[in-house]
């Protein structure tokens, strides 16, 4: 029986070192029974290997391809906003409010009537103005008659003058006939007196026609002086004329240009000081100014063709072109530049502002200055 149990025990054995060997064979390690190793997974999986390539590859093209169409031909930045040259609305002139003709936020196109200030303290400046013309036009007529009248006289007086030359020429040759006569005793002293005193009469009423000539004469300088003076004062009048009829126009505000009306600020009543704000214009020529970066620019131009989104209307999309590439950074137009010969400088890339026109806004959009875009220019 001793035996008998002996051989169970190397029976049961040899089968569990069997087994062991069977088991190892099925975790993958080589089963040294045969003398033959098992292939690997790239002989057992050849096709699953070459379709995988294949997919990485074709993914690759296709990003390449991508890259190529959507990537490496834009430039886009989210540093971008719609801006434009807004500016106060302010009377010229001082003044009570006696009508606002618009409201918050409306569209108005140029001339159209902003605010009303009060007329008739400069419609009764007008009216003085043109009372002065009035008087100095009078004036100039009255001065042209009176320069008239005494040239009228001082041919009067000349008239004299000629009398009186013509009198004393007839005197002198008398007074001489008359000492003739007395010196070859044909005549009497007494005549030869009255002679020479008619001679001299004579003589005396040409300084007098003369002297009146003179004074005709400055006069008539005198007048011109005067005339000249209200010449002076018409054009002073009409000056003050023209600059009541501007004040009397600055009384009406209007709009300069198409834009809208925002910050309504002016009131009926309000008294408004020339050049205060009563409201905030906002034309329509509105652009984008996109701040790049200066690694961006390189193959920027002028006319290149550009793609906006704009953030309050996810769903439109615009279209314009470059307009212009500031030839600087915008910090350095800034109030205060930065100064960079410093110890401590650190390098940053700059920002560089480009604007850009849009080509044509869609309807039913409502922009203004402020709102944020995204640009994508197309710049290869």
């Amino acid at each position: 029986m001793p035996d008998d149990q002996q051989r169970r025990d190397v029976v049961d054995l040899t089968e569990q070192e069997a087994d062991g060997q069977a088991g190892r064979s099925e975790r993958g390690q080589p089963a040294m029974g045969d003398g033959r190793k098992k292939p690997g997974f790239i002989r057992r999986h050849p096709i699953a290997i070459l379709a995988g390539l294949v997919v990485v590859a074709l993914l690759a093209v296709a990003g390449y391809v991508y890259w190529q169409r959507n990537i490496h031909p834009y430039e886009s930045t989210d540093d971008a906003f719609l801006d434009t040259r807004q500016f106060p609305v302010a009377p010229k002139v001082a003044g009570y409010v006696t009508e606002v003709a618009v409201g918050d936020n409306q569209h108005v196109n140029a001339g159209d009537l902003l605010f009303r200030i009060d007329t008739r303290d400069y419609q009764t400046a007008l009216d003085q103005a043109q009372a002065q013309i009035d008087s100095a036009q009078a004036a100039i007529t009255g001065y042209d008659a009176q320069i008239d009248a005494q040239r009228a006289q001082i041919d009067q007086a000349k008239a004299e003058v000629s009398q009186a030359e013509a009198a004393v020429g007839f005197a002198k040759e008398d007074a001489a006939r008359y000492r003739d006569l007395q010196t070859r005793g044909a005549g009497t002293v007494q005549q030869a007196q009255q002679s020479t005193a008619n001679l001299q009469e004579q003589q005396g009423k040409l300084t007098s026609a003369n002297a009146a000539v003179i004074a005709a004469e400055r006069q008539v300088g005198a007048l011109q002086a005067q005339r000249t003076s209200a010449v002076a004062d018409l054009a002073r009048a009409k000056a003050q004329l023209a600059q009541a009829q501007l004040n009397l126009s600055y009384t009406t505000v209007t709009a300069a240009q198409p834009g809208r009306v925002v910050q309504l600020s002016g009131a009926v009543g309000q008294f408004a000081q020339a050049g205060q704000s009563l409201a905030i214009f906002v034309p329509d020529d509105i652009w984008v100014t996109a701040n790049f970066k200066e690694t961006q620019i390189t193959d920027m131009r002028p006319g290149q063709p550009v793609d906006i989104r704009i953030d309050a209307y996810p769903g439109r999309k615009v279209s314009g072109h470059v307009d212009s590439v500031q030839p600087g950074s915008g910090t350095a137009f800034s109030l205060l530049p930065a100064e960079n010969a410093t110890g401590n400088y650190v390098k940053v890339v700059q920002r560089i502002p480009v604007k850009i026109v849009v080509d044509q806004w869609p309807d039913g959009v409502s922009i203004g200055p402020g709102m944020s875009v995204v640009p994508r220019v197309t710049v290869r």
